[in-house]
């Protein structure tokens, strides 16, 4: 895999995860009843496409790079929910609870940063890779 196809995954799996914190985000006030069947708060699990010992294993036998960032799926959080007493609420339960999404701003916002640095990383990265590229073709006498 070539350098911007790697910086592409990666393009890939931060926009991902922007839409899981959104998601999130837009999901903090709503609840459900108490049995929890509201909404639970979710987190992107991404990692490379192959593991380090099976990219070694295939360099030794062909040099290519690495193959790049993928998302493993999108997971409730252990944490994901909580029981708050509501007693008005009309999803309580006959004890007044009802179920709220554990979602913290001040977490979804950090995330969302976060991924927007990987973000911008990714297509300077990209930027980069296309810039070498065309230098090569200018030594080359193609372009």
């Amino acid at each position: 895999m070539e350098a911007a196809e790697i910086s592409r995954s990666g393009l890939d799996v931060e926009w991902t995860r922007l839409r899981v914190v959104a998601e999130n985000i837009a999901n903090i006030n709503s609840s459900g009843p108490a049995n929890g069947k509201g909404y639970v708060a979710r987190q992107l699990v991404s990692g490379p496409v192959e593991d380090f010992p099976a990219t070694l294993d295939r360099m030794m036998r062909e040099p290519m790079p690495a193959r790049g960032v993928t998302v493993y799926g999108i997971e409730a959080r252990r944490d994901g929910s909580k029981r708050v007493y509501a007693p008005n609420d009309p999803q309580a339960d006959k004890q007044g609870f009802i179920t709220e999404p554990n979602v913290s701003l001040a977490t979804e916002m950090t995330e969302m940063l976060k991924a927007g640095r990987a973000y911008q990383a990714n297509l300077v990265a990209l930027s980069s890779a296309q810039d070498m590229y065309a230098s090569a073709l200018k030594i080359g006498g193609r372009a």
